[in-house]
C-alpha cells in the first residue's frame, strides 16, 4: 500500500515537472497534480486500454510510437475533467506524454521491488 502511495505522489511530481518542461502544459499545484495523476491512470486503465487494443495494428506499424498519441489523448481528456490542470492542445499533450513516459521509467525503477 505504501508503494502505491509513493508511486502516486511521484506521478504527481512528474506532472509538475512536465508542466515546467513542456510549453502549453499547465498544473496549478500539487493537489491538481494528484487528482490529474489519478484521473490519467483511471483513463489509461479503461478507455486507454480499449484504444490500445483497437489500434494494435497501427501501433505495430509505427513501432509503438502510436501509444504516445493515445497517451496524449488521455492527457487531453484528463485536462478537460480536472480543475487546475490544463493542456493547450494535442501537440503539448503529445510531448507531455513523451516526457511522462521517460519519467515513468525512472519512477518504476525507483519504486521497483528488489
Amino acid at each position: 500500500m505504501a508503494r502505491l502511495l509513493v508511486h502516486w505522489l511521484l506521478s504527481a511530481l512528474a506532472l509538475l515537472a512536465v508542466a515546467h518542461l513542456v510549453p502549453g502544459f499547465h498544473v496549478r499545484g500539487l493537489v491538481p497534480a494528484l487528482v490529474a495523476s489519478l484521473v490519467i491512470g483511471f483513463l489509461n486503465a479503461t478507455l486507454g486500454l480499449f484504444l490500445k487494443i483497437v489500434t494494435f495494428p497501427l501501433t505495430i506499424l509505427t513501432l509503438g510510437l502510436f501509444l504516445l498519441v493515445i497517451n496524449g489523448i488521455m492527457i487531453l481528456l484528463a485536462s478537460s475533467l480536472v480543475r487546475g490542470f490544463h493542456v493547450n492542445g494535442m501537440v503539448p499533450a503529445f510531448w507531455g506524454a513523451v516526457v511522462l513516459a521517460l519519467l515513468g521509467i525512472l519512477i518504476r525503477a525507483a519504486t521497483k521491488k528488489e
